[in-house]
């Protein structure tokens, strides 16, 4: 999830308010309905023979990122004489929009934040976004694929590694908010997402997410115990999660469900964001070269990128409907988070050789608490949207130039989320925690053998079995 997809829970202290998951929905809701609504009533209709032939989005022109420049950055808000493509409103737009509705919903965040607060760390952020965006942009960087997402991970870094994100003072930190940005993002790719392809994709979805997680899981596990002989079960047991189910979320459930130490966590969640920002990057390029097709691709991301918001990236750079297989396969993965931590802890109840002498306990109100509900915020876009799109010709209309927007909010909360990704990864706090290396060896061993199940898995679902026929 995900992504990359939570941080550790904050003291009791600081849990006023709203989880970020019911945020990330309401925000998400609140766009597509802002968005719906001015397609709708204020959207331009060409019509032809009485017919509606298309409807274009009135925020299409206030909502958009910078374009391509090669000598000149300038020109990525202006465009040139020969083609003149003006951008500022558009980023204008965008940073407007997503700053009012933010900031309007701060006073109900976990931790709580002003308006005043929220705003002033949200211009830096959506700065340095802007900063990503343009270097992503130059002719010589866009021809070797280096998206948006890896210079935000880049700039982010230099500023975490450097001067750090105290530096920003309490007010520039309001706003850095890793999982708001990358689950918001999320439930508008539920309305991009249709019913009727989720559904058509279910069993090979199900395939290479339900039946190559569980292996890799327990091989992983088991090759830490035994041939690495690690000396903590529980952090490898949550190494083994957080790399097997779909990344930090999954290394929260089961740290909780096998009472691991908190710099266990650490030393996964960091692993996680590590390997995440290397595979989102190289993936794109490895499946591009290799010759597979946006399907097969779409689904080998989806199974083993373990940030939901890094596989939406990842799949969007090879195409929108790899993008959709992608976060369908990953989707689907999230549904074991419930599962593999139930399962964990009545291993850890029935194990003998346990390192705490207290055996945990969950139940079904424990994995409600750690299921990452901004799933369903995913789900309820996408089967809004999908009634819409069916309903007629016109409402399929609707719904395309709704998410002609939505895209490009997606893409600046992603990338919102990559800065703040980059500045909480701090390699010298996190390379003390790394015990002799075999956490690093493990997460290897156990993603190299996620990808070859993953991708053996993929094309036997999607290109060898003949659903339907």
């Amino acid at each position: 999830m995900n992504e990359t997809d939570s941080a550790p829970a904050p003291s009791p202290e600081k849990r006023s308010g709203l989880s970020e998951d019911v945020i990330a929905i309401v925000v998400g809701m609140l766009l597509l309905i802002l968005c719906f609504a001015a397609t709708l009533t204020l959207g331009k209709r060409t019509v032809e023979d009485g017919t509606v032939t298309a409807i274009a989005n009135p925020l299409k022109p206030f909502v958009s990122k910078p374009g391509g420049w090669e000598s000149n950055p300038i020109v990525a808000f202006t465009g040139t004489a020969d083609k003149p493509k003006v951008t500022w409103p558009g980023t204008i737009g965008a940073l407007v929009i997503l700053c009012v509705v933010m900031a309007s919903l701060s006073l109900f965040m976990r931790p709580q934040a002003t308006p005043a607060a929220f705003i002033y760390g949200f211009l830096i952020l959506f700065a340095l976004a802007l900063i990503a965006y343009v270097l992503a942009g130059q002719s010589v960087i866009k021809n070797y694929n280096l998206e948006y997402a890896l210079w935000a991970l880049v700039v982010g870094l230099i500023i975490g590694n450097t001067i750090g994100k105290k530096a920003f003072g309490e007010l520039g930190e309001a706003a850095m908010r890793t999982e708001l940005y990358i689950k918001t993002g999320l439930v508008l790719l539920g309305a991009e997402v249709l019913f009727s392809r989720l559904l058509a994709m279910g069993m090979p979805g199900i395939m290479v997410a339900w039946v190559v997680t569980p292996i890799v899981l327990i091989t992983t596990f088991w090759f830490g115990q035994k041939i690495l002989k690690m000396k903590s079960a529980s952090l490898n047991m949550t190494i083994s999660a957080d790399m097997s189910v779909c990344g930090v979320s999954a290394a929260i459930a089961t740290a909780a469900a096998c009472k691991a130490k908190k710099e266990e966590l650490s030393v996964a969640i960091g692993l996680s964001l590590c390997f995440t920002a290397v595979m989102m990057a190289v993936m794109p390029m490895l499946i591009t070269s290799m010759g597979l097709d946006q399907e097969l691709g779409g689904a080998w991301i989806g199974g083993t990128i373990d940030a939901t918001g890094a596989v939406a990236v990842a799949g969007g750079l090879l195409g929108d409907t790899a993008l959709e297989v992608a976060a369908t396969v990953k989707m689907i993965q999230n549904i074991l988070i419930g599962v593999i931590a139930f399962g964990v802890a009545v291993y850890w109840t029935t194990r003998s050789d346990g390192e705490e002498g207290e055996a945990p306990k969950i139940g079904a109100g424990e994995i409600w608490k750690r299921f990452p509900k901004f799933v369903l915020g995913f789900i309820g876009a996408s089967i809004i949207a999908s009634l819409i799109y069916a309903s007629s010709s016109e409402g399929e209309m609707l719904v395309t130039a709704t998410t002609s927007v939505t895209k490009e909010l997606r893409g600046w909360l992603f990338c919102l989320a990559f800065i703040c990704i980059g500045i909480d990864l701090n390699f010298r706090q996190l390379s003390s925690q790394f015990h002799g290396g075999k956490p690093l060896i493990l997460y290897i061993c156990g993603q190299t053998l996620n990808l070859i199940l993953t991708l053996a898995m993929a094309y036997l679902a999607f290109k060898v079995i003949p659903w339907g026929s």
